[in-house]
């Protein structure tokens, strides 16, 4: 897919200015080198620490929409992303900040493709069209940034009220489940409403923060609350959600807490990942499970949600100490594990 996405931006790259690689670090660093003799720059933005870790210090980062190298960016490139939202917000900032004659060069495989991407791309371009397919990929070529964009106020985040817990939830394009309450996590939530802190032991986490609806939850309780995650849309989203409900929430965009001082947490909340992209992948789980574990004191606490039929409770209770069922249902199931001395 890399291939198709380079051969086909080839072919409309004018040569002039920086190139833009979005959620894509093997495309970025395939750039770096080259254009670097060009005396071109590579910018990379993703949302995923993992992801931007992997790119070589000859690519730069792009940490805000607003950094002036954008305005020069006449040639984008990036992975298609699966959420649609991921990609609308995507498409508007890249519209809105980058060279008015910027094209956008998007793949994919096939099977992941739908006709939604290419109304999304429409939506802030005037020019969108697809390449014929190879070797089971495609790609979405778009121009032309439509003006209203460029003039119009930003619409992400997005805000929503989740009246039923007295709660605004606010998200980025790229956070899991967006500003909804998903089932998992609402599962997790009905466990961990009523839970406070103590004398002395009043030190959370919420690992794999995403919208924040944990953390706020936590913090408004009275528990010292910080909101990790790796993906960049998700600690963004934890701290407007935690702004818009007045509760004080610090964020770390961290790789779980494998950095984390060992034996400092009371409490660790967690709605693990069971995908990577679109593929079925329990390493992240597995990885948050083992540095809870590490950075809880012992007699500190590990809640976490995940699909009933996912073998996580034999980790849970090697790696972490006792657990215990505390509440499931067909789908989900909620434990609290306490750390062994």
């Amino acid at each position: 897919m890399d291939d198709l996405i380079l051969a086909e931006a080839s072919a409309v790259d004018d040569e002039q200015g920086p190139v833009l690689v979005l959620d894509a670090p093997a495309l970025a660093t395939a750039l770096a080198d080259d254009l670097s003799t060009e005396g071109r720059t590579v910018l990379h933005r993703s949302d995923l620490l993992t992801d931007e870790t992997e790119v070589p210090a000859t690519a730069d980062v792009v940490d805000t929409w607003s950094d002036p190298r954008l305005a020069d960016v006449r040639l984008v490139l990036l992975r298609l992303p699966a959420n649609l939202n991921a990609l609308d917000e995507l498409a508007e900032n890249v519209a809105a900040h980058c060279h008015p004659d910027v094209r956008v060069v998007a793949g994919s495989r096939v099977k992941h493709m739908t006709r939604g991407m290419n109304e999304v791309l429409a939506a802030h371009f005037g020019d969108v069209r697809a390449s014929l397919g190879v070797r089971k990929c495609r790609v979405l070529h778009a121009a032309a940034p439509r003006p209203e964009v460029r003039e119009a106020e930003p619409t992400w985040p997005r805000t929503a009220a989740l009246d039923e817990f007295g709660l605004s939830v606010v998200a980025y394009g790229a956070t899991f489940a967006g500003n909804r309450l998903d089932l998992g996590t609402r599962q997790l939530l009905e466990s961990i409403i009523d839970l406070r802190p103590t004398a002395g032991a009043d030190r959370a986490v919420d690992l794999g923060c995403g919208s924040g609806i944990l953390a706020a939850t936590l913090a408004r309780n009275g528990w010292r609350v910080t909101g990790v995650d790796t993906s960049r849309a998700a600690v963004g989203s934890t701290a407007a959600t935690a702004a818009a409900n007045g509760v004080e929430v610090a964020v770390r965009r961290a790789d779980a807490l494998a950095d984390w001082p060992e034996g400092d947490l009371d409490v660790v909340v967690c709605n693990p990942p069971f995908h990577v992209g679109t593929a079925k992948d329990s390493a992240p789980a597995f990885r948050m499970i083992r540095t809870a574990a590490r950075a809880l004191r012992p007699g500190g606490e590990l809640w976490c949600v995940y699909n009933a039929h996912l073998p996580y409770l034999p980790t849970l209770r090697r790696d972490v100490g006792p657990s215990e069922i505390v509440t499931r249902d067909r789908s989900y199931l909620v434990t609290r594990s306490v750390r062994a001395q």
